[in-house]
């Protein structure tokens, strides 16, 4: 079977999180940060490594057939893909700031403002939605020193801590668009059965992550309140222990629902509770 070819960003924020991703989907490969590509040695796919702005482009060419890259990118290039799987790192949002001095209290006060930025695609999109108009300057590199040098009366950028705009003298404004990793493919290839399966490994990977495997101790006749109280993947195990009267309870539940509901189960009659992470989650 031909090897599918998926493109991941050479390096930068969401390099990291891509190739522990595919790691923890049981492949094995090398992470040759140096080379624009690696083969995988278990499975049939080759990884390349590019800029994150190409990865969208050569998805849609057919040059790669998937891609991980963020929703901002994929908005921006306008490249023609389809989304496999949100894959839930890389969270970011997409904003438009002004200087802390600035007066601006509304978004209509913009109409008429210069913005720069290096998403003149989205923002244009964004306004023209508002039917607002406005000048947006294209600047590629650091977005935020445009105010403070005179070349624009705001800005729009990519924002995670907000840290970068306080440091430049900015505040944020409004919101354009809320951003996280993506795993794309070209139309020709999201039927493809090493797609399906890839899909699916990763799949396994995300709800793993997000539960626990669960066990606790409860008398039978607490038993009926603790299993109310625990979503699951299914029916909870229950298993006698020695002690009559006692039984162990085993469930896969999310983890947030979990430390949300810890009091109600030891409440319930619930002891001994162990939590223990997942590796994978096959459904």
């Amino acid at each position: 079977m031909k090897n599918l070819k998926i493109a991941i960003q050479k390096s930068g924020r969401l390099n990291q999180k891509s190739v522990e991703l595919l790691k923890n989907c049981g492949l094995s490969f090398e992470n040759y940060k140096s080379s624009l590509k690696t083969p995988v040695h278990n499975f049939n796919l080759e990884i390349l490594y590019l800029r994150d702005d190409d990865i969208p482009g050569y998805v849609e060419q057919g040059i790669a057939d998937l891609g991980i890259v963020g929703e901002n990118i994929i908005q921006e290039t306008e490249a023609e893909v389809e989304y496999i799987e949100r894959l839930g790192f890389g969270k970011c949002s997409l904003k438009i700031a002004t200087p802390i001095s600035s007066d601006i209290s509304v978004l209509s006060e913009l109409n008429g403002k210069s913005i720069a930025t290096s998403y003149p695609n989205i923002l244009k999109k964004f306004f023209d939605s508002k039917n607002i108009s406005v000048h947006i300057h294209e600047i590629s590199g650091s977005v935020e020193i445009a105010p403070g040098l005179g070349l624009s009366d705001a800005i729009c950028d990519i924002v995670s801590t907000g840290a970068t705009l306080k440091n430049n003298g900015l505040k944020p404004f409004a919101n354009v668009m809320d951003s996280e990793a993506i795993l794309i493919g070209n139309k020709e290839i999201v039927e493809n059965p090493l797609t399906l399966e890839l899909k699916q490994r990763v799949c396994s990977v995300l709800r793993a992550k997000s539960t626990k495997y669960v066990v606790l101790n409860v008398e039978r006749d607490n038993l009926k309140k603790v299993l109310e109280l625990l979503p699951g993947v299914k029916s909870p195990t229950v298993v006698p222990l020695a002690e009559d009267n006692w039984v162990a309870v085993h469930t896969v539940i999310p983890e947030d629902a979990f430390w949300h509901k810890i009091n109600q189960l030891k409440e319930a009659g619930a002891q001994g509770l162990v939590v223990m992470p997942i590796e994978k989650i096959i459904l």
